[in-house]
């Protein structure tokens, strides 16, 4: 596998998906109060489900997504700290965006913790509006989508 690829993850890759995920978010759980909901997720269920796709060797990033009846739910995008910088979450972006053209899907939805602001500055640059914001229990998040063209 080259470090560009992106590929389903597999059952041998759930250690992975933990480590990169709890990376990638536990610098959060200080600023937020709370731990963020991708580190307490399901991984193995996420990855048998087809829910999880990786890159890196060993893995850098991933994405986990689920498929809906009229857009594509980006739940959780995880690139580990050491490789920040490097492109990892632009490509997992881009693939995200194909991904959901390859399903049919005119958007792509997400929400972020109103409290993590780096996000609330890269994500429009990819194209992402913010439809609302809204609490859901202890989180404050601001929802957003992409139409897809």
């Amino acid at each position: 596998m080259t470090d560009d690829e992106i590929r389903p993850a597999a059952t041998a890759d759930v250690p992975a998906v933990k480590s990169v995920t709890d990376a990638a978010y536990r610098p959060y759980i200080e600023r937020i109060g709370v731990v963020p909901v991708p580190m307490e997720a399901d991984h193995a269920a996420n990855v048998a489900a087809g829910k999880v796709f990786v890159t890196g060797d060993p893995v850098l990033g991933l994405v986990v997504i689920e498929a809906h009846e009229d857009h594509l739910f980006l739940d959780s995008i995880a690139v580990h700290p050491d490789a920040h910088g490097r492109g990892v979450g632009r490509r997992l972006l881009h693939f995200v965006d194909a991904r959901a053209r390859a399903l049919g899907l005119p958007e792509v939805r997400l929400y972020t913790n109103a409290l993590m602001w780096e996000n609330q500055k890269i994500y429009p640059g990819y194209g992402y509006e913010v439809v609302e914001r809204r609490a859901d229990g202890p989180y404050d998040r601001i929802h957003y989508r992409k139409r897809l063209s």
